[in-house]
């Protein structure tokens, strides 16, 4: 067996007969070549990746108000503190 080669970086990995196949039959449907079809899929990636990343950060410079605590949670603080007024 012949031993692949690593791909360079920025290409995408290679692909074996049948997966080249595939992407053959569906670049046909959408009347496109291989190469342009592979292309604009490695583009789309790039476009999903880039707008995944600004999600991500948007989510973490938003910041939510605080919350109000939770019935049990209130309710269990309560029951930690000493009872008032018995003596």
């Amino acid at each position: 067996m012949a031993a692949q080669t690593p791909p360079k970086s920025g290409t995408a990995p290679r692909m074996t007969d049948a997966q080249r196949a595939y992407e053959a039959r569906r670049a046909a449907k959408a009347g496109m070549t291989l190469e342009k079809w592979l292309a604009a899929k490695e583009k789309e990636r790039e476009e999903e990746r880039r707008a995944a990343t600004q999600d991500t950060a948007r989510r973490a410079t938003e910041t939510s108000p605080a919350k109000k605590r939770g019935f049990f949670q209130r309710l269990l603080e309560k029951a930690q503190q000493p009872l008032k007024g018995s003596r």
